[in-house]
């Protein structure tokens, strides 16, 4: 048995748990300032609706993420289970195979969208006004978001390898370039949203690199070997990481919903307003998201184990962790709005008035949101793929387009603002009705 896994199974919870979920969080915190670099310079050098129209596209880099957590946590739950039943060879095919199915994938899919990429664009929201500042955007995007996928995927594996140290220092070296480029890119070189968009390109392709050092460690198993397409591995991996996908791609849906939404009764001052809060949501969102991914590693590989009695305490502790996580981010938001909206820029009163009570009304669903984000991870990676599921498609696509038709008539943009605060509490009843129904708090977790 390795060292790694000698520390899996003897060291307390806790120290496991902090061991992965410190390194998950700054790494995450780090990659989510590749988006929110971009609408800070672009926001102070180019305006508002130069960061209407990067919001506007960005669903597009969503969609790369989604693929990349689609087969990336799905293939590394099945590697980490591997790992904890010492099956190293069959880990090995796994991680392959699912390299090449992202790559393979985003390579089709950035193809076909690059094609139609105006008419993508018409209907992702933009008009006349923004359009020039999404085509300029996303076309950047299209062309080399391979490289998003493939740094997104790696990390996981590096990290489900044992080495979220290395992931953590990977997203750092990223999110440093990214902000030295963007700089230079927009102050320097006046190259627009184009250059804000390669800025980023080109600091991922570096990230790709930093994570690339784990192969040559000593206790690396990652290694590319031979392996076999077949029906039922594929369909495996994409079953499992199928909630993963539609969470990401339910943060589309989200962008796409809220900006038509709010549009509908604020106008482009409401858009703009809205971009403000998506990019601070961004940064809340990868933290939960980093939550997630610390729990993931564990709970594969004690269940791989047999190691229940760790599940359990492990599922537990970060229940706890992502709830006071999420009343702390609701105290932030209530007190501190203005100074966050001022963070992007110099706009309008019109703009900071909305985004500020957008800031107040939206955090409240951050009180939720980590515990939907760690229950469905939790059951994704425990064969309740079916309720996992239920969660990311309530949180980001049913509830909350319904509140998006429901409320804005009545309530105007405190309505849209709203929707997504109700949708995450009605899915964490949900979730709690069908823990108590099936025993999961009371009996312990099965």
């Amino acid at each position: 048995m390795k060292e790694i896994d000698q520390r899996m199974e003897t060291d307390s919870v806790g120290k496991v748990f902090l061991r992965y979920l410190i390194p998950s969080l700054v790494g995450m915190l780090l990659m989510s300032v590749n988006i929110v670099t971009d609408g800070i310079f672009v926001g102070h050098r180019l305006g508002g609706v130069a960061l209407a129209g990067i919001n506007i596209a960005v669903p597009v880099f969503s969609i790369f993420t989604a693929i990349s957590l689609w087969i990336g946590i799905g293939g590394a739950t099945q590697y980490s289970f591997a790992l904890g039943e010492k099956n190293i060879p069959e880990a090995q095919r796994i991680f392959t195979r699912s390299i090449i199915m992202v790559f393979l994938i985003t390579i089709t899919l950035a193809g076909i969208a690059f094609i139609f990429r105006v008419p993508l664009a018409n209907v992702l929201g933009a008009n006349p006004e923004t359009l020039p500042y999404v085509m300029d955007y996303m076309t950047i995007l299209l062309m080399f978001g391979f490289a998003f996928t493939v740094e997104n995927i790696l990390s996981i594996f590096v990290r489900n390898d044992g080495d979220p140290n290395l992931a953590m220092i990977a997203l750092i070296v990223t999110a440093v370039v990214n902000v030295i480029l963007n700089y230079y890119f927009l102050f320097v070189l006046d190259w627009g949203v184009s250059g804000s968009a390669g800025a980023t390109i080109m600091a991922v392709t570096v990230g790709i690199g930093v994570l690339s050092i784990h192969f040559f460690k000593k206790s690396s198993r990652l290694k590319f070997v031979k392996f076999r397409f077949t029906k039922k591995s594929v369909a495996k991996t994409f079953s499992i990481g199928m909630p993963s996908f539609l969470s990401e791609l339910g943060l589309s849906v989200f962008t796409m919903g809220y900006n038509i939404a709010i549009a509908a009764v604020a106008g482009t001052a409401g858009v703009a307003a809205f971009s403000v809060l998506n990019y601070t949501h961004s940064v809340i969102l990868m933290l939960f998201l980093g939550m997630s991914s610390a729990i993931q590693p564990l709970i594969s590989y004690y269940r791989g184990a047999k190691r229940q009695d760790r599940e359990q305490a492990t599922i537990r502790l970060a229940i706890k962790t992502a709830i006071g996580t999420g009343l702390g981010f609701f105290i932030i938001g209530l007190f501190g709005a203005n100074h966050i909206v001022r963070m992007f820029g110099d706009f309008s009163p019109e703009i900071v008035n909305l985004a500020t009570m957008a800031v107040r009304i939206f955090f409240a669903g951050y009180i939720f949101m980590g515990f939907n984000f760690v229950m469905m991870t939790y059951f994704q990676t425990s064969n309740r793929v079916g309720m996992a599921i239920w969660i990311t498609v309530a949180r980001e696509m049913l509830f909350m387009v319904a509140f998006l038709i429901i409320l804005p008539p009545f309530f105007g943009a405190e309505g849209v603002w709203a929707s997504i605060p109700l949708s995450e509490a009605v899915v964490a009843a949900s979730i709690v009705i069908y823990a108590r129904r099936k025993h999961i708090f009371t009996k312990g977790i099965q």
